[in-house]
């Protein structure tokens, strides 16, 4: 009787509870029993109601990117320039030296450092660009002038690749060089030529390494390719490298030179200069140097080129950056440098036009060149300490500031500090 007075209760209650709608199966629990939710639709889960702590690890900006939020440009080890695309080449003046800052997309390569005393405005220099981290060192070759600030660059920037002609040599600077690349677990590697490698989206390019066992002519001469345009490295190889190159028909063509052995008549050939056809050239040298650096001779046959020359000398750090199609160049002081003034002539390199008419009352002007004196074995540059012989083209270009004549035998001018013309062999 009670288990049928009980069933008769509880349909009489649900009978209630669908009459009036409040109540359902699944709103109702019996003391006792479990009942499960019905399989419905949940809401959507608004945006106010996502809290941190829901944001799992798991979700990245890859797969909701903001269009809202701008984004600012910091530079880091990984983009030492603030940006993610682009080319530039610093040439950084380190007086009577070589360094140059390459970047290219965020990538970074220093070729040369300068002396050893260079090595604090290295590391002060990639420190201003931002630069933690150098992908490749560039030593073209084991002498001071180019290795020996390289310290510095180690001492702020960690580095990638170390390339050099040579692993070990005799000067303090050298070794102080290597020690601090071993400090970050690195080695020197020597490169060969027809190497490639890529900065960014540029290709580098060996041409030449260890070519003679001169110390100059060992160096490691580099050309860069940016989209449209090129650049060529040439540390300080001389003419017989550079002939060498030519014969071995390397791709020497280049949009902006970087002037072998700081203008030394040693290099920059004429031969060299017509297969390379520079529209632009740069000059690492110091004022006033002893050297005598750049020489009067490749000055005159950059200028015969119709090359633009910038000179760190008498225009300070020296930046070119590249479109991809195009060069410009800025400097740090006096731009409109004369860089052919100690060559004479009109060497300004954007000359406007001059009247040719000699004055009514001049006197008639011949060709003849200046008359060399009698019993002349060799004609002096005194300036870039060079001699010629009497009919060596070279010497008729000589400043007459700088020019000398001599009666001896080689012997006694290369005793007296003179070297021979590249070019007459004398």
């Amino acid at each position: 009787m009670q288990n049928k007075f009980f069933l008769r209760l509880t349909a009489a209650l649900l009978l209630l509870c669908l009459v009036l709608g409040g109540c359902g199966p699944a709103d109702t629990q019996i003391p006792g029993e479990t009942t499960t939710q019905p399989l419905t639709t949940a809401p959507e889960t608004t945006a106010e109601q996502i809290t941190s702590e829901e944001i799992t690890t798991e979700k990245t900006t890859e797969d909701e990117p903001s269009t809202t939020v701008p984004v600012t440009i910091v530079p880091t080890a990984d983009d030492p320039a603030g940006t993610d695309s682009g080319f530039a080449v610093h040439f950084i003046d380190v007086g009577q030296a070589d360094a140059s800052l390459v970047i290219c997309d965020g990538k970074a390569m220093l070729i040369d450092g300068g002396n050893a005393d260079d090595s604090n405005l290295i590391y002060t220099y990639l420190k201003k660009q931002g630069i933690t981290h150098l992908d490749y060192i560039v030593a073209t070759h084991a002498h001071e002038d180019h290795a020996g600030g390289l310290s510095g660059a180690l001492n702020f920037a960690t580095v990638g690749t170390v390339f050099s002609p040579v692993t070990s040599y005799s000067s303090k600077a050298f070794q102080n060089f290597v020690k601090n690349v071993e400090k970050q677990g690195k080695s020197l590697t020597v490169p060969y030529v027809g190497q490639t490698f890529s900065l960014g989206s540029a290709t580098c390019r060996i041409l030449a390494v260890n070519t003679t066992s001169d110390t100059n002519n060992s160096s490691i001469v580099l050309r860069i390719v940016y989209q449209d345009t090129s650049f060529l490295f040439t540390g300080d190889a001389e003419r017989e490298v550079e002939e060498i190159m030519i014969d071995r028909g390397e791709p020497l063509s280049a949009t902006v030179l970087k002037v072998g052995h700081h203008g030394s008549d040693t290099s920059s050939s004429y031969a060299f200069l017509w297969n390379v056809m520079p529209q632009y050239a740069v000059i690492s040298c110091g004022k006033g140097n002893s050297y005598g650096h750049p020489h009067d001779e490749p000055l005159s046959r950059l200028r015969d080129a119709d090359v633009q020359v910038f000179r760190t000398d008498l225009q300070g750090d020296i930046v070119c950056t590249s479109n991809g199609s195009a060069v410009s160049f800025s400097v740090t002081r006096n731009r409109d440098a004369d860089v052919f003034a100690e060559i004479g002539g009109n060497s300004t390199q954007t000359a406007p036009p001059v009247n040719t008419d000699p004055p009514e009352d001049a006197p008639p002007v011949t060709d003849a060149p200046a008359e060399t004196p009698q019993g002349t074995d060799y004609i002096l540059n005194t300036n870039s300490r060079k001699f010629h012989y009497p009919d060596c083209p070279s010497a008729a270009k000589i400043s007459e500031k700088y020019k000398a004549y001599f009666t001896g035998t080689r012997e006694e001018l290369i005793a007296q500090g003179y070297s021979p013309c590249g070019n007459c062999d004398p």
